[in-house]
């Protein structure tokens, strides 16, 4: 049997696009969706973009999660690639997450923690059950309570301010470059091992949530070791600010929402040390509390990697297997493109594999005649 290439250029090209239009549409009786709808509706989905499309903006998000059919995998591809057109006129300060407004905030480690508990939007105390209303476009009316409309505090002690009076939660080691002015990019930078603080950080917060998810599992199931509490978990909008040439002092140039954790696990003493609790961190973009969460517990795992030279006993303490693996872009991009043409490579294998099969029946021929 012969194998040719199929040959249909860039007709059959235009061909799939305008058939992934017409899918993209789908019944033209029905209203086409807004892309706002998108941004209001599906905020969660969303969210997820922005974080790991490393851009914090919920109107490009939502276009891509609508480009995309609400694969969330293609929207964040869409969205990092609309990322590297944009200028960049210069690097904003450290947020501060101890002045969040915050929206939600709970603590599975501190019944009474300082502040209160602020349960917030969240979906840990529904039935989950199919609410077959919202599929009659008839949803329930919104009934706010007396308690809903109270005021919020405007901040919040985080769980460090809780720990500080007894010094029982580890500190965090200054990185290796603090002293610089520019903070590592990964987006500019190549990964370089062992990885700085920094760095890591940035992989984790960009890295796919099913990835990361699966990782903080596995280090819970006995591969890692580590069974944490969640010591804070926090939702809320936060300043930017940026410090232009001209001025010379920051200012505020924005808010943006974010997710902010912070995990804590078993008690460790390092060098002369008193034993403390070791932690973990994860801070996302938008509303991503199992993402967060996720990074948090690998954070905490990668603190754990071996020493230089010796070989990682579990998958998430390899910080070289975690890194470079956990980017969504880049797994999904090396996967897919195996269903792209790869004639040559076929046809180089397809001849070796009929040598292989030529020197096997003379081989066989042989045998038979020396019997």
């Amino acid at each position: 049997m012969a194998y040719v290439a199929v040959k249909g250029g860039e007709r059959a090209i235009t061909n799939a696009h305008n058939l992934l239009a017409e899918d993209r549409r789908g019944d033209q009786s029905i209203p086409e969706i807004e892309a706002d709808q998108v941004r209001e509706q599906l905020s969660l989905a969303v969210d997820r973009v922005m974080a790991e499309g490393s851009c914090y903006d919920r109107d490009l998000a939502a276009l891509a999660v609508k480009q995309s059919r609400g694969d969330i995998g293609e929207a964040i591809f869409l969205l990092r690639a609309y990322r590297t057109t944009l200028a960049r006129f210069g690097v904003s300060e450290a947020i501060n997450t101890r002045q969040m407004r915050v929206e939600r905030r709970v603590s599975a480690a501190f019944k009474d923690i300082p502040g209160g508990q602020v349960l917030g939007p969240t979906f840990d105390y529904t039935h989950r059950l199919l609410d077959f209303q919202l599929m009659a476009n008839g949803e329930t009316p919104l009934e706010r309570t007396e308690q809903a409309d109270e005021l919020l505090p405007e901040q919040v002690p985080n769980i460090e301010d809780v720990f500080a009076h007894e010094d029982l939660l580890e500190h965090e080691t200054a990185a290796a470059n603090e002293n610089e002015t520019v903070p590592f990019d990964l987006t500019r930078e190549p990964m370089s091992f062992p990885a700085d603080r920094d760095q890591r950080l940035q992989s984790l917060a960009r890295g796919d949530e099913g990835f990361l998810l699966s990782l903080a599992y596995s280090t819970q199931r006995g591969w890692g070791g580590t069974h944490p509490l969640c010591g804070e978990i926090r939702l809320g909008e936060v300043d930017v600010e940026f410090i232009p040439e001209e001025l010379g002092f920051p200012i505020t140039i924005g808010q943006i929402m974010v997710t902010e954790c912070q995990m804590i696990s078993n008690s460790r003493t390092i060098g002369e040390e008193p034993p403390r609790y070791a932690r973990g961190y994860g801070l996302t973009f938008g509303h991503n509390e199992r993402k967060t969460m996720s990074m948090a517990i690998v954070d905490r795992a990668l603190k754990n990697r071996p020493a230089e030279g010796e070989k990682p006993e579990f998958a998430a303490h390899d910080e070289e297997f975690v890194l470079y693996h956990c980017d969504n872009v880049e797994a999904s991009g090396f996967v897919q493109h195996l269903k792209l043409p790869h004639y040559v490579d076929f046809q180089a294998s397809l001849q070796f594999v009929r040598k292989q099969r030529e020197e096997w029946a003379e081989r066989q021929a042989a045998k038979e005649a020396a019997e």
